[in-house]
């Protein structure tokens, strides 16, 4: 087993690679650059200076120009508008220069990886702050509605499914079939409207509130004060990212478990005289969840990254999905690559923890001897 989890984390290293590769490329044909999106929100807003500093040919911005762009260049009180006659080839240079981009797109490759080994993102091109702190200021939504939203699938799901699997075709299989079918033709985002209308003041009733993960006078409350106020807070951004991953695992582990029901060795085991509950959680149970749990890193990553940017847009919350969507529209490479990379890398870890997982469930299961 050892062996196999060596050779596993060694493969992280080219599948990792591979991936910022292929991002990488794609990113050279994307139009409209960081320094195209400057440019643009300068001449945008006619508010463009040149500033000469001792000649040294630093250049900035005025008073009212923007953040980002002010910190590519220095600072100087000798200053003149060019907004109408367009941006000086100096500029533009600067630009360049503070982006990195006067270097050939596989030396700034080359230099972005190193810095990666080493876990340095760098700074964020628009926001003058760096990607880790960026991530950690973002990360507690994320973690809430990715966290909560498996975890109460997986307690929901599984249960049911086992009992849908014990009781196929009776009643009770019939109309929560029904129920789960109709929750997973919902997409997400509807399903969080259909919330916010009827339980957060859309409409109806006003029982939780629409924006934030916690209240204003979070930090005066109590302890139990302080756990009531996040559950409040999070409840229907969890049970709207829920729906799709609740509908598919349910059925997901009823499938599975009616699989390993008909086979020979349960009917062995009843023959013995193995009571249903044994039968169902000393034997089949094992084999069983094998699919299921296979499907937890794609469950988890989906949630955690993927779904969470219209209900986290929905519910006024700022967390990772956001933050991606606007780098990626903002040419926010730092954000765009560091993100990528450290995402990439905790889903290959957790595709390696659900192998050693199996082993647990399942001690036949030896990856140590596979050839």
């Amino acid at each position: 087993m050892g062996a196999y989890i060596l050779r596993r984390l060694l493969l992280v290293i080219p599948t990792l690679f591979g991936i910022m590769v292929i991002n990488f490329v794609l990113v050279q044909f994307v139009p409209g650059g960081p320094i195209e999106q400057v440019i643009a929100q300068m001449q945008g807003r006619g508010d463009v200076f040149e500033t000469i500093a001792g000649g040294s040919g630093d250049i900035s911005l005025g008073d009212s120009g923007d953040d980002s762009a002010r910190s590519a260049g220095g600072s100087s009180a000798n200053s003149r508008y060019i907004g109408a006659r367009g941006l000086p080839p100096a500029f533009i240079e600067q630009l360049e220069r503070e982006f990195g981009f006067d270097k050939p797109p596989l030396e700034r490759f080359i230099d972005m990886m190193w810095n990666y080994i080493r876990f340095d993102f760098g700074e964020s091109y628009f926001r003058s702050i760096s990607v880790v702190d960026l991530v950690k200021e973002k990360l507690p939504v994320s973690l809430t509605l990715g966290l909560w939203s498996t975890l109460i699938a997986y307690i929901v799901s599984i249960p049911l499914g086992i009992r849908k699997a014990v009781r196929d075709g009776t009643p009770f299989d019939t109309w929560t079939s029904g129920a789960i079918i109709i929750g997973y033709a919902i997409p997400g985002f509807l399903f969080a409207i259909l919330l916010i209308v009827l339980f957060a003041g859309g409409s109806y009733w006003r029982i939780f509130p629409l924006r934030g993960l916690t209240s204003t006078d979070f930090e005066q409350l109590s302890l139990i004060g302080k756990v009531l106020d996040y559950l409040w807070h999070i409840t229907l951004p969890v049970f709207a990212g829920l729906i799709g991953a609740f509908a598919g695992l349910t059925m997901l582990t009823k499938n599975s478990f009616l699989d390993e029901i008909k086979k020979q060795y349960v009917m062995t085991a009843r023959a013995k005289g193995l009571t249903e509950r044994r039968v169902l959680y000393g034997h089949v149970f094992r084999n069983a969840m094998l699919i299921v749990i296979s499907g937890f890193p794609a469950l988890f990553i989906g949630v955690f990254f993927g779904g969470s940017l219209i209900i986290e847009t929905l519910f006024s919350l700022d967390g990772l999905g956001r933050l991606g969507f606007e780098a990626a529209v903002a040419r926010d490479y730092p954000v765009v690559f560091g993100t990528l990379f450290a995402f990439s890398l905790m889903g290959l870890v957790i595709g390696i923890v659900t192998d050693i997982t199996y082993m647990f469930i399942d001690p036949r299961i030896d990856f140590g001897t596979r050839r």
